[in-house]
């Protein structure tokens, strides 16, 4: 098991959503030496930023979670940009961190990784079976060459590298611009501005029938700890809360969360993504201990809540 103490950590994305949490967790446990590069000064597409960030920092550990990403219309609209962008990123951060005999590199793919058709609950072992859901494909591969990268690393080389497989995080500090927002915070906003706007129905993309796992954020960043500290093997893992639910459902509990009493419609034009969505997460809870810990309700709640105080008038 790894001590943080004294380990050099390099937290790609530390200043996300998702890597405010992880940074934090990483504090709990003693960590005192964490660098978070910021793309002003090192936009991790570019090699030379890449290297640059390396000769600087010299890390022990590197959790790689930068990424370029976004609902449904941001990935329709930019596929050549989340290939591109995710692709650079991982590939060179992890040849540049075994070039300079990093001590582990653990990286964060996606539920998008998995096929379009893969049964329910997705376990790990389906990842090859299939193609990923055509909205999200480019960003799902991109991210899927991580664990290829990972896995011939260690064959080859004897690499210390892992990959972890989250589903939709969702929590305070959200990223809520409708134009790159996934679907929780999307539809938290869109009801606010129903309700500021004394507006009685608002509009959801597609029928409502796909189904979805959510994973609360701080969540997420205690199972990356915890790979980070215990997991020394390159087969994926899934990170989830292991349940799912339909879209359709998610509006309306959020709806009623929110006290929001108007018209529910549904654009049939608009693409509904992935048929189903749910983890089987019984290796992390096996490998390293990892079991989600927040009520969905609750969950929603604090983020609804967060959101709210964000926009006080």
């Amino acid at each position: 098991m790894i001590d943080f103490a004294n380990k050099q950590i390099l937290v790609t994305g530390g200043a996300g959503f998702l890597g405010k949490y992880v940074v934090a967790k990483l504090k709990d446990r003693g960590c005192k030496n964490i660098f978070i590069p910021l793309i002003e000064k090192y936009d991790l597409c570019r090699l030379e930023a890449i290297k640059k960030v390396y000769d600087d920092v010299r890390p022990d550990i590197v959790i790689h979670l930068a990424a370029s990403v976004g609902g449904i219309g941001a990935n329709e609209a930019n596929p050549a940009s989340f290939f591109y962008d995710n692709l650079m990123m991982g590939i060179q951060l992890l040849h540049e961190a075994y070039v300079r005999e990093v001590e582990k590199f653990l990286a964060l793919g996606t539920i998008c990784c998995y096929p379009k058709y893969t049964p329910v609950p997705f376990k790990e072992e389906d990842l090859w079976n299939g193609y990923p859901e055509e909205t999200n494909a480019p960003y799902g591969l991109a991210k899927k060459m991580l664990l290829v990268a990972s896995q011939s690393y260690r064959a080859q080389y004897g690499f210390n590298s892992v990959f972890l497989l989250p589903v939709n995080l969702y929590g305070p500090g959200d990223n809520f611009d409708p134009k790159s927002s996934h679907v929780i915070p999307a539809l938290i906003r869109k009801i606010y501005e129903a309700q500021r706007e004394k507006n009685d129905y608002i509009v959801c993309w597609g029928d409502g029938s796909p189904t979805r796992e959510f994973l609360y954020v701080e969540d997420c960043a205690e199972a990356i700890c915890l790979a980070a500290e215990r997991y020394e093997k390159s087969e994926p893992v899934n990170i989830g809360a292991g349940f799912e639910i339909s879209i359709k459902d998610l509006v309306e509990k959020i709806a009623s969360l929110m006290k929001f009493k108007g018209e529910i419609r549904w654009d049939r034009s608009k693409p509904n993504g992935q048929p189903r969505r749910c983890l089987d997460t019984s290796k992390a809870r096996r490998e390293f201990g990892f079991k989600a810990g927040m009520d969905f309700d609750s969950g929603l709640e604090k983020t609804i809540n967060w959101y709210l105080g964000q926009n006080k008038s």
